[in-house]
């Protein structure tokens, strides 16, 4: 069975929209490093807004800093930037009876959906054309598996998702040179308390 070009369908996409001016695209981001090489990537071909939502994270501390380090590079990268509050009820919520499940598993699934099903419900009330994730530039995350639950959302949703493989290109490389030209604070772990402990 062949791999679907997740980098190549979103090139001939950008491509397709080009002549109509910019797009208005609702990026969902997990943190500052991760966003970098995708804003940097797609800044010159869409009118881009970081949504940064993520109540997967074990602490509100953790989620303050890597939400002040988004404003920060947004704001250095002249990009709008939209942090919701943290909740991780809406999280834990979602994740109930997966708490054992290893990190890539049923788990992941759950809050990854959770995630980008919130970004395309802002992208909806608020008019943007596409929504899409930057969590394709980490070679730790599974970009069949995200394309795909953002598909669907699109099909429930009725907006856009643009497809992406961040990683392809050099991306996560791009992104640790990016992380160490602005100084951008790099965690070791995804954000959950699941994934820490592991």
């Amino acid at each position: 069975m062949n791999k679907v070009n997740y980098d190549k369908l979103m090139q001939e996409e950008i491509d397709a929209v080009k002549e109509s001016g910019k797009n208005k695209l609702l990026l969902h981001a997990c943190c500052a490093p991760c966003s970098s090489s995708c804003i940097e990537r797609l800044k010159e071909r869409f009118d881009i807004t970081v949504y940064f939502y993520n109540p997967n994270m074990d602490s509100e501390e953790e989620y303050l800093l890597r939400a002040k380090e988004q404003v920060r590079l947004c704001e250095q990268l002249s990009v709008k930037c939209v942090v919701e509050d943290y909740n991780p009820k809406e999280f834990l919520s979602a994740v109930t009876g997966l708490e054992k499940e290893r990190e890539g598993g049923a788990r992941c699934v759950k809050c990854f959906y959770l995630r980008l099903n919130k970004t395309a419900e802002y992208a909806l009330k608020n008019g943007f054309n596409y929504f899409t994730t930057t969590l394709t530039v980490s070679p730790l995350k599974n970009a069949d598996l995200l394309n795909k639950i953002g598909q669907k959302i699109q099909g429930e949703r009725g907006v856009k998702f643009l497809p992406s493989d961040f990683k392809k290109g050099d991306g996560y490389k791009r992104s640790i040179e990016l992380s160490k030209e602005y100084g951008l604070y790099r965690q070791n772990y995804c954000g959950c308390i699941f994934s820490k402990g592991e």
